[in-house]
């Protein structure tokens, strides 16, 4: 279990549900397979609508900012609002992907929170990995 709570943007819940090893590039990509790991063994997680430990590894992480920052605003805000969560939030890990899978993913709104991301075609193609939870 991890001691500290992972900052973690809220929309990453939805990118961690069909994270199926694919990404920015290759260190982008182990890195956010560590992060699941380490959240599905028991984390918390600090939701925040800047960059997070996901980010500390992307390519598109420009000294601390996000270059899609408006776009990535966005979605943080949209599943805040749809998880009836506020920005700063500590909860486990397990409650946060419950709330994106209920409220989000099984209601079939992810697409109007995210559809506009290059990765929504993989979205599509997989099962929800919090589906199993429901």
């Amino acid at each position: 279990m991890c001691a500290e709570p992972v900052r973690l943007r809220p929309h990453h819940g939805l990118c961690m549900a069909y994270f199926a090893g694919e990404g920015y590039s290759p260190g982008f990509s182990r890195h956010m397979g560590e992060v699941l790991e380490t959240l599905l063994a028991g984390g918390t997680v600090r939701l925040c609508c800047a960059v997070d430990e996901v980010c500390s590894a992307c390519p598109e992480n420009r000294d601390g900012l996000c270059w899609k920052a408006d776009q990535t605003a966005r979605y943080d805000r949209a599943v805040l609002r749809l998880c009836g969560l506020r920005e700063g939030m500590t909860l486990p890990f397990a409650a946060f992907t419950a709330l994106v899978q209920a409220r989000i993913i099984a209601l079939g709104l992810r697409e109007s929170v995210c559809g506009g991301c290059r990765w929504n075609g993989l979205c599509r193609s997989v099962p929800s990995r919090w589906a199993e939870g429901e």
